[in-house]
């Protein structure tokens, strides 16, 4: 089984505005909405590869409704702690002409400790040993940043995997915890390792220290310049150039595909290049649509690795 978890969902809208300025008048050319926040990303994103998983956090109000509706036509188990507190919409710019895009996102609201708690009871009622749990996104204000922490070292001490992909401080007390995998920006990685990294070997040497501490995969990406992976090899993988929908999204689709490598058993080699081909498809997408299946295949053809193991040391 594998269970997200995304404690700040929100109702992404995604409006399409050619030459988008600050300061005048917009006119919208297009409007698309989409139920979304990391966790809920990957949970989409495994629906394509053929993998139903079950999504729980926290909704709130008619916005919070609307989302459930939507993950569960789109073949998604819904098992979300329900507030009273209305869900966050986000808004995401497109710009079609200037080639650029702009999140204007809602904070959220807090939510009380009791919340968590419940959730982390659905989680242990629900999952077995060697199930997968993805913590992913940001917590709501005021939520205590040992937060994922403490949630991961409940579920790993019950045999639990679990994956985590946040930030700032709650990356930081999360990966403490030693989940099973961490997907780091190049940022993140810096605020992780207290190291500047800025070539491939300086950034792959900054992932091992993580994995060495006792995480067993550390995801770094890129963006443009691809993404680097480190479990017991080390492989590079180089940006794909694709027509740009929205890279909203690019990172949970990397979650996803380790999520779906890991319970299909692919190969880590596999698994790798399918993340980098599930990301580009998705960047290919308007909004936190998923990406197509047959942009996935094409793609994976496409992928080549470097493997870094040998120049490093350990």
């Amino acid at each position: 089984m594998i269970i997200t978890v995304t404690l700040t969902p929100a109702l992404d809208k995604t409006v399409t505005i050619p030459n988008f300025k600050t300061g005048t008048l917009n006119r919208i050319e297009t409007v698309r909405l989409d139920a979304g926040g990391k966790g809920i990303n990957v949970s989409k994103f495994l629906r394509v590869l053929g993998v139903r998983s079950t999504a729980m956090g926290i909704l709130g109000g008619g916005t919070g409704k609307w989302i459930e509706q939507q993950l569960q036509i789109a073949g998604i188990t819904p098992d979300f702690v329900h507030v009273s507190q209305e869900t966050r919409t986000n808004l995401k710019i497109i710009d079609p002409v200037q080639h650029c895009n702009t999140d204007i996102n809602e904070p959220g609201e807090p939510a009380d400790p009791s919340v968590f708690e419940e959730i982390i009871s659905r989680i242990l009622d629900r999952a077995q040993e060697r199930d997968i749990v993805v913590f992913a996104g940001k917590a709501p204000p005021g939520a205590p940043e040992g937060l994922y922490g403490s949630m991961i070292r409940r579920l790993s001490g019950h045999g639990i995997r679990c994956y985590l992909d946040s930030d700032n401080a709650f990356l930081t007390e999360g990966a403490a915890a030693k989940p099973d995998l961490i997907k780091p920006n190049l940022l993140e990685l810096h605020h992780l390792t207290g190291r500047k990294a800025d070539t491939i070997p300086e950034i792959a040497q900054a992932a091992l220290t993580l994995h060495l501490s006792g995480i067993r995969t550390v995801v770094v990406s890129l963006g443009a310049e691809g993404a680097l992976f480190v479990r017991d090899t080390i492989l590079y993988c180089p940006g794909v150039s694709v027509p740009v929908g929205s890279t909203v999204g690019a990172g949970d689709a990397m979650v996803a595909a380790f999520c779906y490598g890991e319970s299909v058993g692919l190969p880590f080699e596999e698994t790798c290049r399918l993340s980098i081909a599930v990301s580009a498809a998705k960047v290919m997408q308007s909004g936190t649509q998923p990406p197509e299946k047959k942009d996935i295949d094409a793609l994976f053809k496409e992928i080549v690795l470097r493997d870094l193991s040998s120049s490093l040391h350990t």
